[in-house]
């Protein structure tokens, strides 16, 4: 007799493996990618089938059985399920968790793939009833059973009869007692996404996106191409392009965008250039939503989708092209729970899919250019502006040398004032929200700070609150100190002040600020950028998040109001990221006709750092940087990975990671460094102490093999029970 067949299944637990179970009782065949509810502990979980095997370490009286299937069908592929391993073995995160991940929230809780429909029909009894006589006494009754014979046996669902008889309720109940009518459910079949617009040819390319275009279409298979395109140079028409190509071969494409605000611009372009509705994944949907955006791509209806970080893991069985649009981003790097990378996630499954995968950036990361210095990517530039648009002029404001008020110096509010006067449109950077990032005693000097944070209060004065923006905390704004009874004040600018000191130096002028604070509301974002394009403001000011792919095109002139925030970080990635940023606001401004202007206010204007940056651009820095982290045997030269512990006691916190430390024992080898453990330079959030122990290894295969032994026995120590740890690989954040 032949063994039973053993189902592997992930379940959403933070522990690194997979458990065995027997199918559920009387059910068909069961096939890897679909989910089973199974009996866990005391509770019931929502699993999915990772694999099937003929045997099992656990004796076969201690099997326990599934208690049912839930898809005849799986949900996902095989390509699917190999990426989420991938994803697991990588990233050394439990299986369970990945595939919840994976998941939309609706389908992780056991809801069904496709919705179910409530429907009425006429069963035989209500066949033979004479429509005619009924009609005489009870003519609603009638109508009602007269269209319910028209539809068929299969009856009508609930919204079609609301449409068609709006009351029909009060006239089937009769119906129902007398059993001339019946209740059913089923399942409703995915349908396409439709649209209305009608596709609409774009510019014709220039020579340097033809020559491009042209690259991208003779690759075959699988190609991984850094599309390094300087802002305004028409990346996005490239992908267009070769957009039409694949899906004109019945192909899908999968676009990554950083972030939501991103999202509606670009499905807009879309929809109008390709004539096609997209599916779009983000965290502001729904659950139901995001639900059915999911189904669309995972049975292929869904040509186009367009998501944020977790869309990587949509089904898409007809995957043709995969674009990265903003590779550099940190937002493409997930920083809870499963700490991965969106963009190099994309890379791993284009390589599996054998299809292209397309990064594009003004200011590629420099991990992406070191591979295509190493033969891995294939290196395309952009080098110019469409239409024979300028590349915006760059100027450093030093405040050594103007006066500055709120913020805002001499120079930078004297451009301000012409600009406007030109009828032309302003964006003011400043990557801080709030009033004032902290409130200072004018008497003892006391600043005001959290009491569940090693960081400062900022002030949020309209709402006359001081907030933590890393745990949340609020209180309100005092009027003198609570230490000596003096009088307070704001110290420093954020935003919001920003925004008021514009307000009352250019009266008339409508300013409109663009942070996480001003677009909480859903739909604000996208309220905001709409009026922000469309040059309804006069004066935008904003966080990072308006430096990311907008196009407005009446805007003449960007302030930088603090460039000094980046420029003396401990980070090593502080002077990439710190171009990345500046070339990235520069972008927005000066389009087509009109050259942009863009003032960089700074307190050091004799830091290195800016002769690189207005002299050569983000290739002189990006170069100079490469350098620099070749010779410290940084990344990309070098891997990392990040351990983390958090506990209510710091000694716990430290005394995990040593432990760590104790189980890495031999492996210390030479291509293998310890850097830790120590406090996290934020040593305590949100009430809780954080420690952390850096690995760094000139080989990645050293690093992975110590990682894949290492979780384990960090998930079986007793002083895991007293902590919140995590392992980051790659981390882009060293705090």
């Amino acid at each position: 007799m032949s063994s039973p067949t053993i189902l592997k299944v992930a379940v959403n637990v933070p522990l690194s493996r997979l458990f065995d179970y027997l199918p559920p009782a009387g059910s068909t065949a069961v096939q890897p990618g679909s989910r089973v509810i199974v009996p866990f502990g005391r509770q019931k979980q929502t699993g999915v089938v990772m694999a099937l095997a003929e045997g099992s370490d656990v004796p076969q009286s201690k099997l326990r059985r599934c208690h049912a299937l839930l898809d005849e069908v799986p949900l996902l592929a095989t390509s699917d399920l190999r990426l989420i391993s991938f994803a697991s073995d990588y990233y050394h995160h439990p299986i369970g968790e990945v595939v919840a991940a994976a998941l939309p929230a609706l389908l992780r809780v056991g809801k069904p793939l496709l919705p179910s429909v409530q429907s009425v029909a006429i069963n035989d009894a209500g066949a033979r009833v004479d429509i005619e006589v009924l009609a005489r006494r009870a003519p609603r009754q009638a109508e009602l059973l007269q269209v319910l014979i028209d539809a068929g046996g299969s009856g009508m669902d609930v919204d079609a009869l609301n449409d068609r008889l709006p009351d029909w309720r009060r006239a089937a109940k009769p119906l129902f007692n007398k059993e001339l009518l019946v209740w059913f459910t089923s399942t409703a079949p995915a349908s396409p996404p439709e649209c209305d617009v009608v596709a609409t040819p774009g510019p014709d390319l220039n020579n340097d996106q033809q020559r491009v275009l042209e690259t991208l279409r003779a690759a075959a298979g699988y190609s991984a191409f850094l599309l390094d395109g300087v802002t305004g140079s028409g990346k996005t028409e490239v992908y267009l392009q070769l957009m039409r190509d694949v899906l004109a071969q019945a192909r899908q494409v999968l676009i990554l965008v950083p972030e939501i605000g991103l999202t509606p611009q670009l499905v807009t372009r879309l929809r109008q250039r390709l004539g096609i509705e997209p599916a779009v994944l983000h965290s502001g949907l729904s659950d139901i939503e995001r639900l059915a955006a999911w189904r669309n791509a995972q049975q292929g209806h869904a040509q186009l989708v367009v998501g944020t970080r977790s869309a990587i893991f949509t089904p898409m069985p007809k995957l043709g092209l995969i674009v990265v649009d903003e590779e550099h981003d940190h937002s493409l790097k997930q920083q809870e729970g499963l700490r991965y990378s969106a963009r190099d996630l994309a890379i791993m499954r284009a390589r599996n899919g054998d299809v292209r995968v397309i990064l594009g950036s003004a200011t590629p990361t420099l991990e992406s250019l070191q591979h295509c210095h190493a033969g891995n990517f294939t290196h395309l530039s952009l080098p110019q502006r469409a239409g024979g648009a300028r590349p915006p002029l760059l100027r450093l404001v030093s405040l050594d040398d103007a006066a500055q008020s709120d913020g805002l110096s001499t120079t930078l509010a004297a451009a301000i004032e012409r600009q406007l006067n030109d009828d032309g449109q302003i964006l003011l950077f400043l990557n801080r929200r709030g009033f004032a990032p902290t409130l200072i005693c004018t008497g003892c000097g006391h600043l005001a700070e959290c009491e569940r944070c090693d960081s400062r209060m900022t002030v949020h004065a309209r709402d006359h609150a001081l907030r933590c923006h890393h745990c949340g905390a609020q209180a309100r704004l005092p009027e003198s100190c609570a230490q000596c009874g003096a009088s307070v004040k704001p110290l420093g600018a954020g935003t919001e002040r920003l925004e008021d000191a514009l307000l009352q130096r250019f009266p008339g002028y409508v300013v409109r600020r663009i942070d996480s604070d001003s677009t909480q509301q859903r739909g604000a974002i996208e309220a905001a950028l709409s009026a922000a394009e469309q040059g309804d403001a006069d004066i935008l000011v904003g966080t990072q998040m308006l430096s990311k792919g907008h196009h407005f095109p009446k805007l003449t002139l960007v302030g930088v109001v603090n460039a000094d925030q980046g420029l003396f970080g401990t980070d090593f990635r502080a002077a990439e990221r710190l171009a990345q940023s500046i070339i990235q606001v520069a972008g927005r401004a000066g389009r087509e006709t009109q050259q942009g202007e863009v003032l960089i206010q700074t307190a050091f204007p004799e830091h290195p750092f800016w002769p690189l940056l207005l002299g050569g651009g983000y290739p002189v820095v990006a170069a100079a940087a490469l350098a620099e982290r070749e010779q410290s045997r940084w990344p990309p030269f070098t891997r990392l990975a990040l351990l983390r512990s958090n506990a209510h006691r710091q000694s716990d916190a430290l005394a995990f990671l040593q432990r760590a430390v104790e189980l890495i024992g031999a492996e210390h080898s030479a291509t293998l460094r310890l850097l830790g453990p120590v406090n996290a330079p934020m040593a305590r959030k949100a009430g809780r102490y954080r420690a952390q122990l850096l690995l760094q290894s000139s080989d990645r295969r050293t690093l992975h093999t110590l990682l894949a032994t290492l979780r384990p026995a960090l998930e079986a120590e007793p002083a895991a029970r007293k902590v919140r740890w995590s392992i980051d690989v790659d981390p882009i954040e060293l705090f």
